[in-house]
């Protein structure tokens, strides 16, 4: 985690970059055809042609004029983007050359990006086992290097993870409807209920981060783990094969009920690891979004 001024902004300016990139070769358009507006708005009246529908047509300039008139619509394209970040223990936590927590904000920078290219505006909200910041919805660039900054940056009250505050908090704080991208790991428990509130209010999509080591242990012998979020340790033996396999099981489970849990409640969700490049399931979720929306 950088720490001197100089660090952070050199992080927040690489991490532009590398986002933007992402956004002009990929995601825009892409996030464009997914995240529709909040309706149609009437824009202008024209002269009818042949192949308009006649529903449109507008009856009172139609009399006045004496040959047919049609109403335009355009899309009321603005949307609110809420982006809420667990900024709990455990995302400090990673093996394969980031973080949780980093990963969180080069993806959080990719939606950001994304959002104010089609004129939306971006909100935050960082939670822990409590409300630890919230960031209004605005527009523009700079606003959206705030919002990188306190993603990277911000120092939590809290340690663990309380998912149903989160998303109670979402439903009952943003009145408007918006699009809500929950990052975290889900390291959390009993928060169905509050999943699916929210998700009848908002535009939910689930964003879950791993780290491989959270499933497969290498053989290195005996290993201490701590759970960064409740300060628990075991020992674990390694070369131990029925442990090392029982360990892997119950991570798979837990990972398994995650989806069960999404499905059921009918949250998008897109599972994202610290070994591997973010921007490819996050496309690949919006295309099929897509293809499942027309």
């Amino acid at each position: 985690m950088p720490t001197s001024s100089q660090e952070i902004l050199k992080k927040v300016r690489r991490i532009e970059i590398r986002t933007n990139r992402l956004v002009n070769e990929s995601l825009a358009g892409e996030y464009h055809s997914v995240f529709k507006g909040r309706g149609m708005e009437f824009d202008e009246v024209r002269e009818y042609t042949p192949g308009d529908d006649i529903r449109t047509i507008d009856w009172n300039v139609t009399s006045r004029m004496g040959h047919p008139y049609v109403k335009k619509f355009v899309e009321e394209r603005e949307l609110t983007v809420m982006l809420l970040v667990d900024a709990s223990a455990s995302g400090d936590f990673g093996t394969v050359g980031s973080t949780k927590r980093a990963m969180a904000a080069e993806v959080c920078a990719l939606l950001a990006f994304s959002a104010i290219r089609n004129h939306d505006r971006v909100g935050l909200f960082i939670f822990t086992d409590r409300e630890e910041r919230y960031v209004p919805p605005r527009k523009g660039r700079n606003h959206v290097l705030r919002v990188i900054r306190e993603v990277l940056t911000f120092q939590p009250v809290g340690k663990r993870t309380d998912l149903t505050l989160a998303l109670e908090s979402l439903a009952r704080g943003v009145r408007r409807r918006s699009v809500a991208f929950i990052v975290s790991d889900f390291l959390s428990s009993d928060y169905e209920r509050a999943l699916r509130l929210a998700n009848r209010k908002h535009d939910l999509i689930a964003l879950s981060l791993s780290d491989p080591r959270e499933q497969d242990l290498p053989p290195v012998g005996i290993l201490e783990l701590e759970d960064a979020e409740t300060g628990r340790r075991i020992l674990v033996d390694t070369w131990d094969r029925r442990g090392i396999k029982q360990f892997a099981a119950t991570a798979r489970e837990r990972a398994e009920e995650r989806r069960r849990l999404f499905r059921r409640n009918e949250v998008d969700f897109v599972e994202l690891s610290t070994a591997s490049p973010y921007d490819l399931p996050l496309v690949k979720f919006f295309r099929e979004r897509a293809r499942r929306l027309r």
